[in-house]
């Protein structure tokens, strides 16, 4: 009779999470900034049909890396919690802390499971406050891992080049055409001496504090990212 093949607990663990790193790796970046009036969410993305950014409620954005079908479907879970929660009982009870502890629950759960494969994703939950003070971001791992992000975040494709060229070149409260003009250049440092990336593979949304109605995020345009970056 043969003996089982055997796996140590730490070896399966650090095979899954090689898996991830390397599916999430193949990707592009994404890099979320906080600026003068609130916070911005930049990714390179050409595919106008698939988005990497995106609202999740009034004051809440997500943004993503990785599979495109894993992290989709956190954040429609996503937007269905906030929406529970928003109608149950209050707006202002939907914070973003509550969501990155969600998702990290369900990532980390995954993630433990020897019944299925860890989702190759990293997502940011952003919420813009009614101060620069009260502004959070919080990035999670494939593993569930939480990190509370200040001033900015990075995360796949070149992360490692991408963040070393804003940790030299950030600066906090800067104004929103300069935050974009950073993020562009960043997600261009490639490691190849960098590189240009037009206005419309640059997709962009700001979670703006000065906005007089309840809902903060807004998508910028082709248009309007084309000018910034003139």
């Amino acid at each position: 009779m043969t003996a089982p093949f055997y796996v140590s607990p730490e070896q399966l663990m650090k095979d899954r999470a090689d898996f991830a790193r390397k599916g999430i790796a193949r990707g592009r970046s994404v890099v979320v900034i906080r600026y003068v009036d609130g916070i911005v969410l930049v990714a390179e993305n050409p595919s106008r049909a698939l988005h990497k950014v995106s609202e999740i409620y009034d004051r809440i954005g997500f943004a993503a890396v990785g599979r495109y079908n894993e992290f989709e479907n956190l954040r429609i879970a996503g937007v269905r919690l906030a929406d529970i929660r928003g109608y149950s009982y209050d707006r202002r009870d939907v914070t973003g802390r509550s969501l990155a502890n969600a998702y990290a629950q369900t990532l980390g759960t995954i993630f433990s499971s020897g019944a299925e494969k860890p989702y190759e994703v990293e997502i940011f939950v952003a919420e813009v406050g009614d101060d620069a003070t009260e502004d959070q971001i919080y990035r999670l791992t494939y593993d569930g891992s939480v990190a509370d992000v200040q001033g900015f975040g990075v995360m796949g494709g070149q992360s490692e080049n991408v963040e070393a060229y804003l940790r030299e070149n950030y600066a906090a409260d800067q104004d929103l055409t300069t935050t974009l003009r950073l993020a562009a250049t960043a997600l261009g440092q490639d490691g190849n001496g960098g590189r240009q990336i037009p206005a419309q593979d640059l997709e962009v949304a700001v979670l703006d504090r000065t906005r007089t109605q309840p809902r903060k995020f807004k998508r910028l345009a082709d248009r309007q990212v084309a000018e910034a970056l003139t």
